[in-house]
């Protein structure tokens, strides 16, 4: 398989309870892949692909080790994917963006 539909990988890692609310996401512009903002739930997600996650306030950055093959339990769902920094709070990147203006102005 060389890739997956993005709304299934979100639910098989378990970043969304149903497939349905990770269509949600996606529509709601609350996934990047590789940058750039994916509204369709039916957009491939191959190995190496950086994903961003908007969930709430915080802002999860993955990279996909594994496409999967179904939704498994927590410890099975936490190898589908590499996560090299914890969560951050959306706020804390906003305020992140306006400090060099700050600074400047």
């Amino acid at each position: 398989m060389s890739g997956a539909r993005l709304d299934k990988w979100l639910w098989f890692a378990r970043f969304a309870k149903t497939r349905s609310l990770a269509a949600k996401l996606c529509a709601e512009g609350a996934v990047t892949v590789a940058g750039a903002a994916v509204l369709k739930p039916g957009h491939t997600v191959r190995v190496g692909d950086l994903i961003a996650v908007r969930q709430g306030r915080m802002l999860r950055q993955v990279t996909v080790r594994a496409l999967g093959t179904r939704r498994g339990p927590p410890a099975e769902a936490r190898l589908l994917y590499d996560e090299p920094a914890p969560p951050v709070s959306l706020r804390a990147a906003e305020q992140a963006a306006w400090e060099p203006l700050i600074e400047e102005g």
